[in-house]
């Protein structure tokens, strides 16, 4: 195995100019391949902002990639950054479905995301068990203890080539990105002081350490992210972990959905950094050139290879255990409903299906406001028949929906934070905002008005909103001074039982929410 150590930032340039040099006959190439943030997104969606592809993502087609991949390539492993769990299936099944077809894919090992934390800390703790590989937290432990609550690292060797790949889970996604009474039973350590211990436990043994994060700024929940400029996450966390962590080869984030269409080189260690869009839309391809004795990295080619639907034929063994558990739970396919015309989420805007989202919290719990996350809708909403499943993969969370009492001068200041848009903007019903982003931040808001009247600050107000966001999620720190009144449905449920109601429903109309900086010229 080879001296690990640092590389110069002269080392650094030289590889960079090597990147996509041919290797030598002796050297050794290493194919990497990795998702993050699939998020249970079994299916392909119309590609509307793109003009090469019609359809895009779908686990089956991701997986006839991978094997075409390795079939083409040499020395192909494949890991994933989390964040596999969300939608219909995955909440059912409590996450076994997306182990399943990971094993079918032939994962080598995953580090843990905030949605692996869905169903709590003890579902996961047993459901990653059904894994084939290492499911990986190295900075993951029981409350209080030294006692590892994952594994933290693994060796995995393939073709002469072995591999040292460790996983940290992010803490502000620990903090801010899980309900709290989801990870409670669990200590979140820094993510570079454990992945530290890993490397120099293991950096010996290895040709290459390969660290998989989930941490840095939540990604933004809209299809078409990454075609809209603001929506750009950057991975400055992970760059920061890259140099801070001696001995790290390759990182592969994930959280932010931050694609990179090639490797990002971190200044002080030369680590390569990478991570997709998320929604398994994308496969993460880094191919690597080893010095052959000395094993050292000395070229590279990184891209994000679409998973063009329109191109690639299902996996059949996929198909089959999809199938399968959609027939051992018909509930799911049952129509409780029809949408009248297509809803699609925006993060940063207000949107028809967060209007729909909302207007179904109020009235399914009696009240006439209501607030929800744009990161909680997590799937658009097709025309047509709307099954059980469509609901629950839209908001697939378990979390009850609750009434909260508070002053307008709460709902004021929570407003004021969703027009920072650190977490995107608040989706709303009973309420017309008006705001200008060109104002600095906690004085943005122009007018709020609930039934045409100004908000009082004195006065009381009950407001439907997630219980994540009631505890604080999403760094609503303000919620967590109101009183919760009464406690709901989750609002995938909710959902349910409005369409059942309403049997055909129109997209709500747009206009609750006017940036006025947006009108100016």
């Amino acid at each position: 195995m080879r001296h690990r150590k640092s590389l110069p930032i002269s080392l650094i340039l030289v590889l960079c100019a090597a990147c996509a040099a041919p290797p030598a006959d002796d050297d050794v190439v290493v194919t990497l391949l990795f998702t993050n943030d699939m998020e249970s997104a079994y299916d392909p969606v119309p590609a509307w902002w793109r003009d090469d592809i019609e359809r895009i993502g779908g686990l089956a087609q991701l997986a006839t990639l991978i094997k075409e991949i390795r079939r083409d390539e040499p020395n192909v492993f494949l890991f994933d950054s989390g964040d596999i769990f969300t939608g219909a299936l995955s909440q059912v099944t409590d996450g076994e479905l997306m182990f399943e077809f990971m094993i079918t894919m032939g994962y080598d090992a995953m580090a843990i995301g905030n949605h692996e934390f869905d169903y709590n800390e003890t579902v996961l703790e047993w459901q990653k068990n059904r894994a084939a590989f290492p499911v990986l937290g190295a900075n993951l432990f029981y409350k209080d203890t030294k006692h590892p609550y994952s594994q933290p690292h693994a060796i995995i060797e393939r073709g002469g080539v072995r591999i040292g790949v460790i996983g940290t889970l992010g803490q502000d996604a620990a903090a801010t990105a899980i309900a709290k009474d989801h990870i409670d039973e669990l200590d979140v350590i820094s993510p570079a002081v454990a992945a530290q211990r890993s490397v120099d436990e293991i950096a010996d043994d290895v040709d290459l350490v390969v660290l998989l994060t989930h941490q840095g700024h939540t990604a933004p929940m809209q299809t078409d992210a990454e075609a809209d400029p603001r929506l750009d996450r950057d991975i400055d966390k992970d760059i920061a972990l890259a140099d801070t962590v001696t001995g790290v080869d390759v990182l592969f984030g994930g959280h932010a959905d931050a694609g990179t269409w090639e490797p990002v080189v971190s200044p002080k260690h030369g680590t390569l950094i990478m991570q997709t869009f998320g929604q398994a839309f994308y496969l993460g391809f880094l191919q690597l050139t080893l010095d052959a004795e000395t094993r050292q990295v000395v070229g590279y080619d990184g891209k994000l290879v679409p998973v063009d639907a329109g191109r690639l034929e299902p996996d059949p063994v996929i198909e089959r255990k999809y199938t399968a558990y959609r027939a051992a739970h018909p509930a799911i396919t049952e129509v409780v409903g029809r949408a009248e015309s297509r809803m699609n989420r925006k993060y940063f805007d207000e949107s028809t299906i967060g209007n729909l989202m909302t207007d179904i919290m109020a009235e399914m719990t009696g009240v006439d406001m209501a607030l929800l996350g744009s990161g909680a809708i997590r799937a658009d909403l097709a025309a047509g028949d709307v099954e059980i499943s469509d609901a629950l993969d839209i908001s697939p969370f378990v979390d009850p929906t609750v009434v909260t009492r508070m002053t307008g001068a709460q709902l004021i200041e929570a407003l004021e934070q969703s027009f920072t848009q650190l977490r995107g903007l608040l989706q709303v019903s009973g309420l017309e905002l008006v705001y200008d982003l060109s104002q600095p931040e906690y004085q943005r808001a122009v007018s709020i008005k609930h039934n045409g009247r100004e908000i009082d600050p004195d006065a009381m107000y009950d407001v439907a909103v997630a219980r994540f966001l009631a505890l604080g999620g999403d760094h609503y720190d303000v919620f967590t001074e109101t009183t919760i009144i009464s406690e709901h449905a989750a609002l995938g449920d909710l959902m349910i039982e409005y369409f059942r109601k309403h049997e055909s429903v129109p997209a709500p109309t747009l206009g609750r929410q006017t940036d006025r900086s947006a009108a100016r010229p």
